[in-house]
């Protein structure tokens, strides 16, 4: 009830028409008109007006545009009656306007100059505050100065104490040390002081602060450079580190020959604090590492009477591995020390890697040369089985890459010219392939013997190259495992190359023209010499898909599983290439068979010849040179060679291609002479025909009951019939043979057309 209640209109609210119940409010406007455009700043009138007229009658546009002025003509009244009261009473309401001014600026104008006067004090003492703050600024900076000086004096002061201390520490007690020692042999005791310290440990100790103050000085010089201060003590700073050098480089030598840790640590610690760790394995290189590797490569190269050659790096690794694991662990364990700060020395690459680098290279030059592989080989192994050595003292993964980026050990990688290496191999491997394929005769390597078994060994010359040349790719005396890619393409074009060899005999032997190097032979081959191809090519995929390839996948069997896919395909492909060839040689055997056997074809032409001589009666029996066509093919497959050299399926296919070329030229020719004979009797029967009409009707019709072209399709009938036992003597059926079938249909009898047999 109250909702209701508070919807209906108020009683002082104007009454409103019936227009105003019945019809659109004066507020509301079509959707296309949009008053609030009149009121933007890029209002066009024209633009406007013809874009609405496109889709709104002009009519319609001006109404609507009268009655939105209408509105606002309203509207502007409304807003004129609002405040118009108050602008007729304005008048009465400003009465004495300027006494009020006057009273009101007096009280101002006071307010100012308080104000003036208080800014002024304000900026006084800011620029007084302003002055002091630049004035402390200074003293401060002054003041920095000042007691940096006076650091670097009272550390130079320090320093130059305690290099007067460092005469009366061991590096003078040496010489008395090493007389009471001389007197007393029995007894190796280092002298020490009361607290049990020995005086080499005592020095260490005092160069270790010596180092840690110099670290400070440097530190300081930095910071104060360019003053006549600092510039007045460099010749004191320079002397100072120099004679520290002297002094670290002295103890660090004595703790090395007494393998003393205490002092080895503070002396690494000493050099590590003046960053100058190049220094400490300078002196460890040429202090212990140098001359025991001086003499180990010395001693080897003038050794040759040992039997080894003047070059061999092998027993030379070993000594010095010997050597490091006797001479240098300790020094090599406190400089990989966890948490010791000692991480910034690198003995391993700076001082013993060098060493050995730059001993090689004056002694052993030719370790590195590439001109004599096998050496060259064995010398390169052994050199990464020493840096895999020395791998193994570095302390973590992060070290040992640490050791691989070191700038020595990448010269000494790139000394080992693999790319040269590689380059000879290629030329020893291939070359000797290339030259047993350019033999200008096949090359058998043993001798056939039929009471063997099936033999599974080489029988050419030229495919045991093969072999060897693909073994000698992956042999531990050959390969480097950094070129493995390139040995295994040098395995796959080896496979190439005898294929293109296999390829080009054959070719040779077809078109009979003139031979490339190597297929010279292939002119004046027999059948049997090919059936070694065959036996050769199968033993070679056997080879290439079996253990060959097992054994380049142990040989890879580090690296990831995708790679040895790769290269199991990639063999699998060479075996494939292999198999590819075979197609060839068994139409080039077949050829040379049927070339052979179709000889006795050429009878063919004489016998049916004489079935053009008149009288002569039908055929009872097949021709002689039908027992030839076959006999060739029957030789070759019963021959020893072919029964232990090639595969059932092989001597199958060989038997069906065979029979199968033999029956399309024999169909052929036969064709063609069937064909002859045919136009010529049909040649003689118009010039009877002829002849009888001139002689008149009454003369005598010839009594021949049978031509002389039934009688040849006779005798080649029969000749075909024996030549089908002949094929099913071989084991074919001579109706699955297509040239057989048409030759069947050429000659035999109407009756018999429809229906092979032999």
């Amino acid at each position: 009830m109250a909702s209701l209640v508070a919807t209906l209109p108020s009683p002082s609210s104007a009454p409103r028409s019936a227009s105003d119940f019945f019809s659109d409010p004066y507020e509301s406007h079509p959707s296309w008109f949009k008053p609030s455009l009149f009121l933007s700043p890029g209002f066009d009138s024209e633009s406007y007006i013809s874009e609405l007229r496109t889709f709104v009658p002009f009519d319609t546009l001006r109404s609507q545009l009268r009655s939105h002025l209408a509105s606002l003509n309203r509207e502007l009244v409304d807003h004129i009656n609002r405040d118009y009261a108050d602008f007729v009473n304005l008048s009465t309401k400003l009465v004495d306007i300027d006494a009020a001014v006057v009273r009101m600026r007096a009280p101002l104008l006071e307010l100012r100059e308080k104000i003036n006067g208080f800014r002024g004090s304000v900026e006084a003492a800011l620029f007084a505050l302003r002055n002091g703050l630049h004035q402390r600024s200074d003293a401060a900076s002054v003041r920095e100065v000042l007691e940096l000086l006076l650091n670097t004096f009272h550390v130079v002061s320090k320093v130059e104490k305690l290099i007067k201390v460092l005469p009366s520490t061991p590096s003078d007690w040496r010489n008395e040390d090493d007389n009471s020692l001389g007197r007393n042999s029995m007894n190796d005791e280092i002298p020490t002081q009361q607290d049990g310290t020995t005086m080499r440990e005592t020095q260490s100790m005092l160069l270790e602060r010596i180092a840690s103050e110099m670290n400070r000085l440097k530190f300081y010089v930095a910071h104060a450079q360019n003053l006549p201060f600092i510039e007045n003590m460099e010749k004191t700073i320079q002397s100072a580190s120099v004679l520290l050098d002297a002094s670290l480089g002295h103890c660090f030598i004595d703790g090395l020959n007494n393998s003393d840790t205490s002092v080895l640590y503070n002396c690494l610690r000493a050099y590590a604090a003046i960053d100058n760790a190049k220094n400490a394995e300078e002196i460890f290189r040429t202090t212990i590492v140098a001359p025991f590797v001086h003499k180990i490569i010395a001693h080897e190269t003038s050794a040759d009477a040992a039997g080894t050659s003047g070059d061999e790096l092998e027993n030379d690794y070993k000594q010095i591995k010997h050597f490091i694991a006797k001479d240098c662990k300790m020094l090599l364990e406190i400089s990989s020390t966890d948490k010791s700060g000692l991480h910034v020395f690198n003995f391993i690459a700076n001082s013993i890697l060098k060493e050995v680098l730059s001993a090689i290279q004056r002694a052993k030059p030719g370790a590195f040369s590439p001109g004599r592989p096998t050496e060259f080989l064995k010398n390169y192994k052994a050199s990464l089985d020493f840096l895999a050595h020395l791998e193994g003292y570095c302390p973590s993964r992060s070290d040992v890459t640490k050791f691989r980026a070191q700038a020595i050990c990448t010269e000494f990688m790139k000394q080992w010219n693999v790319g040269v290496y590689f380059s000879l191999r290629f030329q020893e491997i291939a070359g000797g392939l290339d030259s047993a394929l350019t033999s200008a005769s096949l090359v058998f390597i043993q001798d056939y013997d039929s009471d063997k078994p099936i033999s599974r060994n080489l029988m050419l010359r030229q495919s045991v190259s093969l072999l060897e040349s693909l073994q000698s790719c992956w042999k531990e005396d050959v390969l480097v495992f950094s070129a493995a890619d390139k040995f295994l393409r040098l395995t796959l074009q080896l496979l190439s190359r005898y294929c293109n060899w296999v390829s080009s005999v054959m070719n040779t032997r077809k078109s009979n023209a003139n031979p490339s190097p190597g297929c010279e032979w292939a002119v004046s081959a027999t059948a049997e010499d090919f059936i070694y191809i065959i036996h050769d090519v199968n033993c070679l995929v056997s080879e290439v898909r079996g253990d060959y390839v097992g054994h380049i996948s142990h040989y890879l069997s580090s690296c990831s599983s995708e790679v040895l896919d790769v290269v199991r395909k990639s063999m699998l492909q060479g075996g494939e290439s292999l198999e590819n060839v075979l197609p060839l040689v068994t139409e080039t055997i077949i050829e040379v068979i049927v070339d052979k056997s179709v000889e006795d074809l050429r009878q063919l032409r004489g016998i049916i010849a004489t079935f053009m001589m008149p009288n002569k009666p039908l055929p009872v029996r097949h021709s002689p040179y039908v027992i030839g066509l076959l006999s060739p093919l029957k030789a070759f497959l019963e021959g020893d060679k072919a029964r232990h050299y090639l595969t059932h399926e092989t001597r199958e296919e060989l038997l069906l291609g065979t029979v199968t070329e033999i029956s399309r030229r024999y169909y052929e020719l036969a064709a063609e002479l069937v064909s002859e004979a045919r136009k010529r009797e049909t040649v003689l029967q118009k010039h009877r025909q002829n002849a009888q009409k001139r002689a008149g009707a009454a003369s005598g019709v010839s009594d021949q009951n049978v031509s002389e072209t039934d009688k040849m399709c006779m005798q080649l009938f029969l000749d075909l019939q024996e030549y089908g036992r002949n094929i099913s003597g071989l084991g074919l059926n001579p109706a699955d043979i297509p040239p057989y079938c048409s030759l069947w249909q050429c000659v035999a009898p109407a009756d018999r057309q429809n229906t092979i047999s032999v």
